[in-house]
């Protein structure tokens, strides 16, 4: 191997020697479409889940548990509730982007699971943040409006998505609560991951 190139997954992969995108040919494309397929498969879900996981010994600014407790405090109400898989791992990963993009967190988690959920749980992911507001009766910040989703009243996901937040969101933050390890969600992740993407148009 060239010194200074990364190490492919595969032995039978190949590179593609063309140095910028502009200059591939078609073949070079169909031979990372292909290998793609490959390396996803086999490293999606462990992607996934190691932005999880890289989180698991921060420091908390004021919540009694962090973030990536939280969220394994939910996830584990969702699984001991009997909720589906699709549902346990939206949980898992509602807040993923709560400390890289805090404002905008929700779309971070339903661009990364769009292509592998129902709209159902796209919409949840996309505007659980909001809904969360209407909680938040004595928050000091203009921004966080406790009316604001009433702008979605009557929608088809509203009354979901509000379940959410009042049963995985907002009452997952304490210490002493059930959390699961990891562990006993990578498997869930995997299958989920596993799905055939669908195409999820721009907004």
């Amino acid at each position: 191997m060239e010194e200074g190139r990364t190490p492919l997954l595969k032995p039978d992969f190949r590179y593609v020697e063309a140095p910028r995108l502009d200059a591939f040919q078609r073949e070079d494309w169909q031979l990372l479409g292909r290998q793609r397929r490959v390396f996803d498969a086999e490293c999606q879900a462990a992607h996934a889940l190691r932005l999880l996981e890289a989180t698991a010994a921060d420091p908390a600014f004021g919540y009694q548990v962090n973030n990536y407790r939280h969220s394994i405090q939910a996830a584990t109400a969702a699984m001991q509730d009997g909720r589906d898989e699709e549902y346990i791992v939206v949980t898992l990963f509602h807040d993923v982007g709560f400390t890289v993009c805090p404002g905008s967190h929700g779309a971070f988690a339903a661009a990364m699971l769009s292509p592998y959920v129902s709209d159902a749980s796209r919409w949840i992911l996309e505007r659980h943040q909001i809904f969360q507001s209407h909680h938040c009766h004595d928050h000091p910040d203009e921004a966080v409006d406790p009316d604001g989703r009433e702008r979605w009243r009557g929608h088809e996901h509203f009354a979901a998505t509000a379940e959410f937040v009042e049963r995985y969101d907002i009452t997952t933050i304490a210490a002493g609560l059930p959390e699961a390890p990891l562990a006993v969600f990578a498997p869930m992740v995997r299958r989920l991951l596993a799905r055939p993407p669908r195409l999820i148009a721009p907004a």
